[in-house]
């Protein structure tokens, strides 16, 4: 799975089986999951003919699962839990009455899930997504255009995915940690350019931290004059064994581990993929070139 911002579209690229309860939903294999925004008021007459243009001028034709959204993209909030990363759109509409604009989810798993698992994952999304606006104090969102994805890639690991399995559970905390952080980052208005990032760190006590490349205490991580553009690595996990490895979760399974991987910040590559954001890893690796430091 890799993700990039283009224009007003957020593209989730793989070869996933997924559920979408979107537009033109359902239950298949596809290889690209995305979010466009369109402007207020504008374009909903037919949907589907708006994805369908958006797809067909980014070469996917109709292999995808997406959604319409008036949030911009750079305003989502992405959040890596293990082997699950849950993408989350929304904003605050209608403030006198204290409710939640349309909300999409996009959840992407590394480890792959049976039909039902997915399935499974959309219910708990939605009832996480309940309980983070009754946390709130807002009253619950009843607008046409909410909307789940569940993916997955990979061989089936996940038969079931409820609230205490192992896959339920980080769905669940993903989307209770994440609705308050996109609500808030959409109402404030502020101009960043990018998505907000959220891991959960097991350092020191589990716990969500906040990831910015600005004003990094660590750097220079890895060498000097790196590049930190893409210090939360888009591809990750990419689980390419040359670049890093399995290991051992402190809490259980396994997680990928690519803290010696330098290959997104070595300046030329982190250059080459925001000229070109579609770039596969295996692009950036042989046509660059790239070497292990």
């Amino acid at each position: 799975m890799r993700y990039h911002l283009d224009s007003h579209t957020l593209f989730i690229r793989g070869s996933f089986r997924a559920a979408s309860t979107g537009i033109d939903g359902g239950v298949r294999c596809v290889s690209t999951l995305l979010a466009h925004t369109i402007k207020a008021n504008g374009e909903m007459h037919d949907p589907q003919k708006v994805l369908e243009n958006v797809s067909a001028g980014a070469g996917i034709g109709g292999d995808y699962f997406g959604f319409l959204t008036q949030v911009a993209g750079n305003k989502a909030c992405v959040l890596q839990y293990d082997f699950v990363t849950v993408f989350i759109i929304t904003g605050i509409e209608g403030k006198s009455h204290g409710s939640a604009g349309p909300i999409h989810i996009i959840v992407s798993s590394s480890e792959g899930m049976s039909d039902a698992s997915l399935l499974e994952t959309i219910m708990v999304a939605t009832e996480a997504k309940t309980e983070a606006l009754l946390g709130l104090g807002l009253t619950l969102s009843v607008t046409s255009t909410d909307g789940v994805i569940a993916a997955s890639e990979g061989e089936e690991r996940h038969r079931v995915a409820g609230r205490l399995t192992d896959a339920g559970k980080r769905v669940r905390e993903a989307v209770l940690h994440g609705i308050p952080k996109a609500l808030a980052r959409n109402e404030s208005g502020g101009g960043a350019d990018r998505p907000a990032f959220f891991i959960f760190s097991r350092m020191k006590g589990d716990h969500w931290i906040t990831w910015s490349p600005d004003r990094c205490p660590y750097y220079p991580c890895h060498f000097e004059g790196q590049s930190c553009e893409f210090c939360y690595c888009p591809f990750y996990p990419c689980m390419n064994e040359k670049l890093g490895q399995w290991a051992e979760s402190s809490s259980s399974g396994r997680v990928w581990n690519c803290a010696g991987c330098i290959l997104l910040h070595d300046p030329s590559v982190a250059d080459y993929l925001k000229k070109y954001p579609g770039a596969s890893q295996d692009e950036l690796v042989h046509q660059i070139g790239y070497k292990k430091r």
